[in-house]
């Protein structure tokens, strides 16, 4: 057994604390910085280092989380009440336990219908909790395609046809919007990451599209400008070039019909450096077809052409750098 002492010992990189706990590098990130859940050491050369102690800390949390439990209640207790609340749950739950002492992996259909019900009932704070239970369980992309942008699809739906009303579009909106501005800003931070800059041009208000692209990015390691909603394209154009960003990506939902969009869309392309390439997508993209092939813009169907776009950016930029 090892001491305690060797326990607190820090040596531990964070890809292998996120191997042997099941949490991604993103979520151990926003841990820290949010909680303050454990404090790793940095070695000689700034990366993260962590302890046995902390790695089993860690594990106890995940287990706790993935009962319902919100590491907001979690993070100022002590291992030994965490160990016994994971016990107290355990027992009161059926045996579906995927090895000693692990919940199975949630269905993300069980997930989208967990948030669904926080919904109807105007539960805010348990729709975060199912979302952040999501967090934990998936990768950020399948949080994203599998979770979020089903679920707002269906509340959208359901809003439509008068199953929900308009308060409940709007709170769903408010904690989505939320978990998705944490996974853009937990993106590519070790040097050299590429940036890409993400907004919805001027006069487009519904930014949800635009967040969607800035955590599909993030969790490909793309470090992520977002400017929000409602942004004039020499805004965007001086954005980009103040970052050095490789790609700009744009959200195009409502309206529809916008006269004024096409200046827009010439004006960030006039601004815009030549290498610069602009992507965009969401509902309202088709109708702007002519004017986004005018600005050179390449239009994604969905969050799999992007994620690829992205890719090959990279991997053009890299190879030009080896």
């Amino acid at each position: 057994m090892p001491t305690e002492t060797a326990r607190q010992k820090p040596k531990h990189p964070i890809q292998v604390v996120a191997r042997r706990t099941g949490l991604s590098p993103d979520v151990l990130r926003a841990w820290e910085r949010r909680y303050g859940l454990v404090t790793p050491a940095r070695s000689a050369s700034g990366r993260r280092l962590y302890s046995d102690a902390d790695i089993g800390r860690l594990e106890l949390l995940r287990e706790a989380t993935q009962a319902g439990r919100s590491i907001g209640q979690l993070a100022g207790l002590p291992d030994d009440e965490i160990r016994q609340l994971v016990a107290d749950d355990l027992s009161g739950v059926a045996p579906q336990a995927e090895g000693a002492g692990r919940l199975a992996r949630p269905e993300p259909k069980q997930l989208r219908r967990d948030a669904l019900e926080a919904v109807r009932c105007l539960d805010g704070i348990r729709l975060q909790q199912v979302l952040t239970g999501a967090g934990l369980a998936l990768s950020p992309p399948e949080l994203v395609e599998q979770v979020l942008v089903p679920l707002m699809r269906k509340i959208g739906m359901m809003w439509r046809g008068g199953e929900l009303g308009i308060a409940h579009e709007h709170l769903a909106s408010a904690v989505v919007r939320s978990t998705l501005a944490e996974l853009a800003r937990a993106g590519g931070t070790t040097a050299g990451a590429p940036t890409l800059v993400a907004a919805t041009p001027a006069r487009q208000m519904h930014e949800l599209g635009a967040l969607v692209v800035a955590a599909m990015a993030a969790a490909d390691r793309w470090r992520v400008v977002y400017l929000g909603a409602n942004v004039p394209g020499r805004d965007i154009a001086a954005a980009a070039s103040q970052t050095g960003a490789k790609a700009v990506a744009l959200s195009i939902t409502y309206p529809l019909d916008d006269p004024l969009l096409p200046a827009e869309l010439a004006a960030l392309r006039a601004d815009l450096a030549p290498d610069v390439p602009i992507l965009a997508g969401g509902l309202g993209a088709p109708g702007y077809v002519d004017s986004l092939s005018r600005a050179g813009a390449m239009i994604l169907g969905d969050l799999q052409s992007l994620r690829a776009i992205l890719g090959s950016i990279r991997f053009e930029r890299d190879g030009a750098a080896a």
